[in-house]
């Protein structure tokens, strides 16, 4: 059965971005679920390699992380960043 995850707007809008790059990619459809799915995958492939694990480890626990709140009130305030390369464009 579906379930449902809720997403600061920014983190929605490269899932989406992620979706539609393996939809080019793959010549065929990928969803959102989908995407999440393959980047799972892509994700446990890299860390079974022991260095891999071991570099990651060391990098997320020396990373200042906010707390599951803190980030979607940071995130759901950051703009997104086709939103800034627009603004750019725009001024340029």
């Amino acid at each position: 059965m579906a379930k449902t995850v809720s997403l600061p707007e920014t983190v929605y809008a490269d899932l989406v971005s992620v979706s539609d790059e393996l939809t080019l990619m793959a010549k065929k459809p990928i969803s959102l679920s989908m995407a999440v799915h393959l980047i799972t995958a892509v994700y446990r492939a890299h860390m079974s390699n022991p260095c891999a694990l071991d570099a990651f480890s060391q990098q997320m626990a020396s990373l200042d992380i906010l707390s599951p709140e803190e980030f979607d009130k940071v995130w759901d305030d950051v703009p997104s960043k086709k939103g800034k390369e627009k603004t750019k464009k725009k001024k340029a």
